[in-house]
């Protein structure tokens, strides 16, 4: 083997793979910002080259290959260092912590040519292999459900919760196994030592197939537990990686029919033989492999990013309350699965869009939005950031909604003055501009053709005729001013023309009439 590979981070699981690159004839480098770790491994592996600089092994043009064993929290900066810098990269489990920042590590290993590889090492056990082809061959028939748990006690981490640290080798095996992305999952779990970070996760996974899958894992176990159990309309098979013998186990038990009732034929399980390989070490010499074709890992980016989406949508799940999350989407919003959002659509990171709303195609929703419940949004609408639309909202198009804008419940715009059934207006819009930090109060109908001002406040159950300037309190049928409202909300005591200041913010404001029309402006 080339001596071209340099281990970066060698702590708890790195110095595994420092052993495996050693043992493989493949180590150049050991990498660690611990001096302790570096003093360790030194005598350990003498004639290694020891560096604590991450920068320098980049720059350094005998080092080929880059394997990344830092916290999860670091994986995507320096896989996208190590990828710049043109080396081959080997980076553990997680990808990343961000699909975003997935899918820029793969397209830069495309752009580059450089090998991206994740050690999602389940999938190089010798036994997952082989059930893996059990599955394929169609020896149990057709899955049904699987069920994947991994307890142990400790080791606790701070900067990941225990779905991120524990359950990307079991969602790794399962995609193998069934060959599909699931359509939806949930998940729930329990904090119990730190503030935030899971410490229990169980997850379910929908797949379109119609299989199911369960990944239960904890940090908090008494006993350590690594099962797969996969169970086939044929056969079923139980994976025991704690187990010294017979991890693999076939049982050739079926469901018969007896009576209209479902009757279980029960068999002893069948020990499957398998390679007795360590997986880590066949992890590593396929990445060295590959360093050598130059073809693509058996777990490359494109696997690692599936992985992530999913990771990424039991996340979302959990912050939910173990809501079902469509795996559709891959951004950082959330989509209800009673939702439909119609491509192509641009939605920001953070917004969600709840229960039975629709969005149209060509639709662009900012960041940090919340959309309510059964809303309607046109085609061509652009809505901007951190704006919240309550339920029952119908947007058509034509209209433009800045950022930070409040729409109540049941507020109807309009887009056509003339309506007629049987005359065709597409294409006939009047434009509607709803400005920064306006307010819209429930019921408010919004006719077609003007501009909501900025920090307007509209009354509930109002009928807009004609533009609201900004900071105007209006309400009424049709809407009229009634005052002026601040930025916070506040109404503002303004008599006659002159400057006032908010009493609850301390902004100022001055009021002034253009032609005839009265306007205030904000003093910065």
């Amino acid at each position: 083997m080339t001596e071209n590979i340099a281990v970066v981070g060698c702590g708890y699981w790195g110095q595994n793979l420092v052993r495996n690159f050693a043992s493989l004839g493949a180590l150049h480098t050991i990498c660690d910002s611990n001096p302790q770790n570096l003093s360790r491994l030194s005598q350990l592996y003498p004639s290694t080259e020891k560096e604590s600089d991450f920068t320098r092994v980049l720059s350094n043009p005998k080092v080929k290959g880059v394997v990344i064993a830092t916290p999860a929290v670091l994986h995507s900066a320096m896989a996208k260092q190590a990828l710049e810098a043109k080396k081959d990269v080997f980076v553990e489990k997680p990808l990343a912590l961000d699909v975003k920042e997935g899918e820029e590590l793969v397209k830069l290993s495309d752009k580059t040519g450089a090998v991206l590889m994740v050690g999602h090492l389940l999938e190089y056990h010798p036994a997952i292999v082989k059930l893996k082809e059990l599955v394929a061959s169609g020896e149990l028939g057709k899955i049904n459900y699987i069920y994947s748990s991994r307890l142990n006690l400790g080791k606790f981490r701070t900067e990941e919760n225990i779905l991120w640290s524990f359950a990307p080798h079991d969602i790794s095996a399962i995609l193998l196994l069934l060959d599909e992305m699931p359509e939806r999952v949930s998940a729930h779990g329990g904090q119990y030592l730190n503030q935030g970070i899971a410490d229990t996760t169980v997850t379910t996974m929908d797949f379109a197939s119609g299989a199911k899958a369960h990944i239960f894992v904890s940090w908090l176990h008494p006993y350590k537990e690594q099962k797969l159990v996969v169970i086939g309309d044929k056969k079923m098979a139980v994976f025991d990686d704690v187990i010294p013998e017979n991890k693999l186990v076939v049982y050739d038990n079926y469901i018969k029919w007896q009576d209209r009732l479902p009757v279980p034929n029960k068999k002893e399980g069948v020990p499957v033989e398998f390679g007795k390989e360590e997986p880590l070490k066949l992890e590593c010499l396929h990445f060295i492999e590959c360093l050598a074709s130059r073809t693509k890992p058996r777990t490359n980016g494109e696997k690692g990013l599936k992985v992530l989406r999913v990771l990424n949508a039991c996340q979302r799940s959990l912050e939910h309350q173990g809501e079902n999350v469509s795996t559709l989407n891959s951004s950082g919003y959330f989509v209800h699965p009673s939702s439909m959002l119609e491509q192509p659509a641009t939605i920001g990171d953070g917004t969600k869009i709840w229960h039975f709303c629709h969005v149209s195609p060509d639709t662009v929703i900012g960041k940090n939005c919340n959309i309510g419940q059964n809303v309607f949004i046109a085609g061509k609408v652009k809505v901007g950031d951190n704006v919240k639309i309550q339920n029952n909202v119908s947007i058509y198009e034509g209209v433009t909604i800045e950022d930070d804008v409040f729409c109540g419940p049941s507020c109807v715009f309009t887009n056509v003055i003339k309506p007629r059934s049987h005359i065709s207006q597409k294409g006939k819009y009047s434009y509607t501009r709803v400005m920064k930090g306006a307010t819209i109060g429930a019921n408010a109908t919004i006719i077609c053709g003007h501009n909501i001002g900025k920090y307007a406040f509209i009354g509930a159950g109002t009928v807009v005729t004609k533009d609201v300037p900004s900071y105007a309190l209006v309400y009424g049928n049709p809407a009229s001013i009634q005052g002026w409202v601040c930025e916070c909300g506040s109404k503002l005591d303004i008599n006659g023309t002159g400057q006032v200041t908010c009493s609850k913010c301390g902004n100022s404001f001055t009021k002034r009439d253009d032609k005839g029309e009265q306007r205030i402006e904000r003093i910065a």
